[in-house]
């Protein structure tokens, strides 16, 4: 019976979560011909082809089927090493999160954490990062990840990455020309909805709100039922719906930066625990 080495699917699984050989090879500190031998390691050992050669990283069916498994024996191999080397932590940790990242963070960075650390309490809210930033200032969270302008002279956020705000409708949709675009937003003070405003208002272009929601499920059920466009930030979009940076005759929305709001030498040993599992899921996005 072969055994696979976890070096071998892990370069495999980040490939495909960076889009290439030369961004994985980044991220595992490895040269883009190492992380090419590894690959041509792993596909001898199972006797087939990963990738598609003539369509850059385009999986093979073989791929596909081996990406899913990888990826399993991957966060058990993690949970193991985290469970039994992880330092004995326990205490509480009060974490605020964006609504549209709860669902992603609690499957995986949070889901993970808790299973190695058993010993910590998680205390975690959603909210939109206005409402999650103006609580931290009142002691509310020990940490918050939240979402502010790109570029923002004094940012309030640390370890943070960039992203582009996407234009998402379904494919039900039909807009009539002329008519005011019918948008399906977050509540008054979401950094989403004051930008998705300011650009159709710079644009001189119409619009009507439609449906209003604090809900991220509520937000995606709403454009699957076609009864208007959003935005959201690129790595949160779900399965089933367009996804565009350009939408005619939508203008360019930019991008935002997704980060962490903390003081250092206030974390505790659980907190600075918790900080290190959201900034690889960040990261990995």
């Amino acid at each position: 019976m072969k055994n696979l080495p976890t070096d071998l699917l892990r370069t495999f699984v980040t490939i495909n979560q960076l889009g290439g050989f030369t961004p994985a090879g980044e991220r595992l500190g490895r040269s883009q011909p190492a992380i090419s031998l590894q690959v041509k390691r792993l596909e001898e050992l199972l006797d087939i082809r990963l990738f598609h050669r003539s369509s850059g990283i385009q999986l093979t069916e073989e791929g596909q089927l081996l990406l899913g498994y990888a990826q399993k024996m991957l966060d058990l191999n993690d949970a193991i090493v985290s469970r039994l080397s992880a330092p004995k932590v326990s205490g509480s940790v009060r974490l605020g999160i964006p609504n549209d990242f709860e669902v992603s963070f609690l499957a995986t960075a949070i889901g993970r954490f808790a299973q190695a650390y058993p010993n910590v309490t998680l205390d975690v809210s959603s909210d939109i990062s206005t409402n999650l930033l103006q609580d931290y200032g009142k002691g509310e969270y020990d940490l918050v990840m939240a979402i502010e302008e790109n570029g923002q002279l004094q940012p309030r956020l640390t370890d943070y990455i960039t992203e582009p705000l996407v234009w998402l409708r379904g494919n039900n949709l039909m807009l009539e020309p002329g008519e005011p675009l019918p948008l399906i937003l977050y509540p008054k003070g979401c950094l989403y909805r004051k930008t998705i405003i300011n650009a159709l208002n710079q644009a001189n272009l119409p619009w009507r709100i439609v449906y209003s929601t604090s809900s991220l499920l509520g937000i995606h059920a709403a454009i699957k039922a076609g009864l208007g466009i959003s935005a959201l930030s690129k790595s949160t979009v779900p399965e089933g719906l367009e996804a565009s940076v350009t939408f005619a005759p939508c203008p360019s929305l930019g991008n935002l930066s997704i980060g962490f709001c903390y003081e250092p030498n206030k974390l505790t040993s659980a907190s600075h625990m918790l900080l290190d599992y959201l900034k690889q899921g960040l990261h990995s996005l």
